[in-house]
């Protein structure tokens, strides 16, 4: 017979359950508009090396995660966001 799980969960030894993350355009969806010209918004899904984040670090779902990196895209093109990190 294989191993038996003692209750830790499929990584071992990390603890307690982690709470589900949740897409916060999903949840206000008025407040937080996805627009390319929206900076403030669009460089916290960016990465230190400006490189778009996975919806796994975000918590975003798939549908808004396809329009945030449309929305980045389309920003870098106009400028407003470096491609590449100084």
């Amino acid at each position: 017979m294989g191993r038996q799980s003692r209750g830790r969960g499929r990584r071992g030894g990390r603890g307690g359950r982690r709470s589900k993350k949740v897409c916060r355009f999903c949840v206000a969806p008025e407040k937080n508009v996805l627009d390319y010209k929206n900076v403030p918004l669009l460089k916290r899904y960016l990465d230190d090396d400006n490189g778009i984040r996975k919806a796994r670090q975000t918590g975003t779902c798939r549908k808004h995660q396809a329009q945030l990196a449309t929305a980045i895209r389309c920003s870098r093109e106009m400028g407003l966001i470096p491609f590449i990190a100084d």
